[in-house]
C-alpha cells in the first residue's frame, strides 16, 4: 500500500525534486504517468532526464513510488509492479 505521501504526489500529478545530476543538485519535475503491464496499468514518477541510478533509487525510496528516468527504473525497496496497481 503506497504511503500518505505518494498518493498526494499521484492526486498531484507531479512533484519537483532536488537530485544531484552531473556533479550539481538541480531541481527538477517528476511527472506521474501510467504504464500498462498485459491489461493492468501502474503509477510512476517519470523524468526525460539522465540521472544516476543512485539518484533514481533515492527517489524511489524518499517518494515510495517507482521512478523511471532515462537511465532505466526502479521501484522502492522492497516492491513491484503489482504494489501500484490500479492506483
Amino acid at each position: 500500500m503506497p504511503t500518505e505521501t505518494a498518493m498526494n504526489i499521484i492526486k498531484a500529478g507531479s512533484i519537483r525534486l532536488k537530485v544531484k545530476r552531473s556533479g550539481m543538485l538541480q531541481f527538477l519535475v517528476f511527472t506521474v504517468r501510467r504504464v500498462s503491464v498485459g491489461k493492468e496499468q501502474f503509477v510512476e514518477l517519470y523524468v526525460d532526464r539522465l540521472l544516476e541510478m543512485r539518484e533514481v533509487e533515492r527517489v524511489a525510496n524518499e517518494t515510495g513510488l517507482p521512478v523511471e528516468a532515462e537511465s532505466g527504473r526502479i521501484f522502492p525497496t522492497g516492491k513491484g509492479a503489482k504494489d501500484f496497481m490500479g492506483l
